[in-house]
């Protein structure tokens, strides 16, 4: 099993708001850095006299040169987290757990799917991509949320049109929404899909990744093709106290991220 290093202090360089309850949070090494972080591996973020919380990097590089974590304040450590302001120390460790496999991507058209918040572990995939658009094909980003001030990184998302695809839905509009209305898998619909030579990236609520998987897989996709992000209940970043457990997969040592080849049987167990 994983041994969870001592945390290693950091700083924070910088705080900004993406929604009204979701923030992202630069931090720089306050001394000795940890190892390179890869898209989809999770750190063991210490907020100091509150508690630990692992979370997947949102950027490899934020404007100070720092990693960025997007939080959102569900609980007391998350909670503390947001509340952080340039100059506080946190601690680090990692990075754990297994990425996005974008070796498995290249070559391939890339189809990436987020539900809500579930598109900040997604973020760095689409950052590489557009970096070395020649290693792969087609980019396709849809993203879905509760509504349109649930979406997270609105501004950089818009950026990605032209390089990309990008496409937005939401449960419920606002004033002024032209978008779309209803569930995320609606988008796929819409897409010319080349099933034989697409990888797909799913991150969100359980639900929605499993009917965005199964859907997917119905439309011709490899089940291996697809690749899920299981964040849900990860705590203590080694496998040992149980919590993060999916039927025989424990995410924190066997993901957060794996094929839907294994992770499609314990997802239909809605008690795991």
């Amino acid at each position: 099993m994983t041994t969870v290093a001592p945390p290693l202090p950091y700083r924070v360089a910088g705080t900004w708001d993406e929604t009204a309850d979701t923030r992202s949070v630069e931090l720089v090494p306050d001394g000795t850095a940890l190892a390179a972080f890869a898209p989809g591996r999770f750190a063991m973020v210490y907020a100091f006299g509150v508690g630990e919380v692992p979370v997947s990097v949102s950027a490899l590089r934020g404007p100070h040169g720092g990693l960025v974590y997007t939080v959102r304040a569900v609980g007391a450590v998350s909670a503390a987290l947001y509340r952080l302001r340039p100059g506080d120390t946190v601690g680090l460790s990692g990075p754990y757990g297994t990425g996005w496999d974008l070796g498995a991507a290249a070559g391939h058209d890339v189809l990436v799917v987020a539900g809500g918040i579930g598109l900040a572990p997604l973020r760095p995939v689409v950052h590489a991509i557009l970096e070395h658009p020649a290693r792969y094909g087609r980019l396709t980003v849809l993203v879905g949320a509760r509504t349109p001030a649930d979406l997270v990184y609105r501004e950089e998302t818009e950026s990605w049109r032209g390089p990309a695809r990008v496409e937005a839905t939401v449960d419920r509009p606002g004033p002024g929404w032209r978008g779309a209305v209803g569930v995320v898998t609606a988008l796929l619909d819409r897409l010319d899909l080349r099933p034989e030579r697409t990888c797909a990236l799913v991150c969100g609520p359980e639900v929605m990744m499993r009917h965005t998987a199964r859907d997917l897989v119905t439309r011709g996709l490899v089940p291996h093709r697809v690749q899920v992000s299981l964040e849900r209940n990860m705590r203590c970043a080694t496998g040992h106290c149980g919590h993060c457990q999916l039927g025989p997969l424990l995410l924190c040592r066997d993901g957060p991220v794996v094929g839907y080849d294994r992770a499609a049987q314990p997802l239909l167990v809605r008690e795991l």
